[in-house]
Order: structure tokens, then sequence, then C-alpha cells
């Protein structure tokens, strides 16, 4: 399985493990009907631009609309998806605001990390003014595998000024920063730390994760592959599948409310994810991007800044017959 960075922010490994059939979904799988905070299905949003790179805040209203009607509970601004890095902080304000003022009921985070604590803080306080649910933060992520020790002493500066719930973003493949468990464990200590987005895709890591650290804390899945796992344990997920697939992902979380088998839900998400690979939706968030939008009926293409290189014709057609086939598949 390729877990190579380009792989890992497109679809991410985990995903494509999904699809090549290695879900952890087994025969008789089940979830107890539950109700709580944290078991929701968030949507790792990717944010749209014009052709001219330019944030397109109505393009983005409509998205939050769609994914809000297709089942999504919530959407995290500005990740990995969101190409949160990309955007200046004067933009990334620009865009939780926009985000936050068009809630329509869902649950939002809003990733605030930098390499620095200064614009990490400045940037959740201005979320938190205007009205996140809670914020994510990565580690600082210039400097790789620093010690744990350094990166605990990070985000006691940012707890100290930002009271707003903290979330740890753990994308070690990304971020060049694997922590041990005794750093969740020290950040656990503060009262707004809340719990951790684990994009590392590591089943076994996951658990030992959960088990580590306070029942309370909300120890979500960003990837496809922890997602029962993530249910198992009451926790939810916020996926990068759910711009597209939202739909399905929802099915899952209705069928695991309900205790039902969430084999035929999971299986179906798996045969979402290689249809779509197999018409070249990958490692490119214009594809994402575009697979959105014709989804969604709308005409507008809307663009990722770079690295990601513009689509070609003929994969667009390609993502169209993929398109086509998904909405067939959903009906």
């Amino acid at each position: 399985m390729d877990t190579s960075r380009r792989t890992f922010i497109g679809i991410s490994a985990a995903t494509a493990a999904l699809a090549a059939g290695l879900s952890p979904a087994v025969s008789g799988a089940k979830s107890e009907p539950v109700s709580s905070a944290k078991d929701k299905f968030w949507v790792a949003a990717v944010t749209p631009c014009d052709k001219n790179n330019k944030f397109d805040a109505g393009a983005y209203v409509d998205q939050l609309s769609w994914w809000k009607q297709n089942g999504a509970e919530g959407v995290l601004v500005l990740g990995t998806n969101g190409e949160g890095p990309s955007f200046s902080v004067a933009e990334r304000k620009q865009i939780a605001e926009v985000a936050l003022k068009n809630k329509m009921g869902l649950d939002m985070i809003v990733a605030t990390g930098t390499p620095n604590y200064h614009e990490a803080i400045e940037l959740s306080q201005h979320a938190a003014d205007h009205g996140a649910d809670s914020v994510l933060i990565q580690p600082p992520f210039y400097y790789k595998n620093p010690e744990g020790q350094g990166v605990v002493n990070y985000f006691r500066l940012i707890f100290d000024e930002v009271k707003t719930p903290v979330r740890y973003y753990h994308i070690p493949k990304v971020t060049g920063v694997p922590v041990d468990v005794k750093v969740f464990q020290a950040l656990a200590e503060h009262s707004n730390f809340v719990g951790i987005k684990d994009s590392n895709g590591d089943p076994a890591e996951y658990e030992t994760i959960v088990n580590g650290l306070p029942k309370n804390l909300n120890i979500i899945s960003g990837t496809d592959n922890n997602m029962l796992a993530a249910l198992s344990h009451g926790n939810g997920v916020i996926l990068g599948s759910g711009n597209v697939y939202t739909k399905i992902v929802a099915g899952i979380f209705a069928a695991h409310r309900a205790g039902k088998d969430l084999n035929g839900p999971m299986d179906k998400l798996t045969a979402a994810t290689k249809l779509m690979q197999a018409n070249g939706y990958g490692s490119n968030y214009n594809a994402i991007k575009f697979a959105l939008n014709q989804m969604m009926g709308a005409a507008r293409m809307t663009y990722a800044r770079p690295p990601h290189v513009p689509l070609s014709d003929e994969q667009i057609a390609q993502l169209r017959v993929g398109v086509s086939q998904l909405k067939q598949m959903m009906v």
C-alpha cells in the first residue's frame, strides 16, 4: 500500500486500502444504538477557488448547503482537504467567517494550526469569536521529528490563550511530527483539550490512543479504514471522502445509530471509492472539486491552488463518467 505523502493527501492511503478490500468490516459487524455528541460525521471540506485562485465564497456556501442536505452533521474548515496552509492568515479568517456565518446547524471545526504559535493563537481566537464549535491544531510542522516535550510546550502556549475547545490534528505523514500517546496524555491535563483527529490511518495506533486517554475525549478518525473502530468507541469521523460520498457515509452513521449491520453500508463506500479511483479520482484536489460540483449539479468549475495541477480535458471527461455512474449507484 502506497503511504507516500502524495497518495495520503489525495484520497489517503487508508481510503486506498478500503478500496482494495482491506476494510476492517467483518461478517456480522454491528453497532449498538447510541446518542452521543461525539459520534458525528464531519466533512473534511474542500475550499473552492475561482480560476484566479481567489476564494469563491458563493460556491462555499452552496457546498455547505449540499453537505447538510445529504446528511453531514459537521464540517472541518481549512483542514488538509481544505488546503489550509495554502492560504494567508487574512484569507483563512475570511474563509472561516463565511463558513461560520452559514453554519446551517452544522458543527463547525476550524483548523487553525501554523508553524508558529502566535498565528495559531490569533486564528483560534478569531474562530472562537465568530462562533466556531472547536478548533483543530496540528503541531508545528516545519521542524521534523521534534521531541514530544517540545510539542507539549507548543500546545501549552496555545492553551494559555485559547479557551475554546481544542483538538489535536495527528497527521504525521504530512507534518513529519509523529508523537507518542504520552504527548496526548499531557495535553489531556488541560480542560479545553477535547480530543484528536487521527489521520495517520494505523488501526493499532488508533486503539492505543483511544485506550490510553480518558473516555470523555473524542478520538475522531480522519481515515475511512478506521471508521468502524471510531464508531465502536462512540467517536466520530472527519473524512475527505465525505466531500463527494456524503450520502453514503451518512448512511453508515444511520445504520450505526440504529444498531444495524454496517457491512452493507461499508461495502457501498468501498464500491464507490473503487469506481471513482478507476475514473481518475485521486491525489489531485482539482478532481475532488470537479466531482463535487458534478454531484451537486453545478455548472461551475472550482480550483485547487498549486501544487495541485489543473485537470486535462481527458481527466474531466473520465470524471464525468465516474460521477454519472456514482449517481446511479446511489439511487
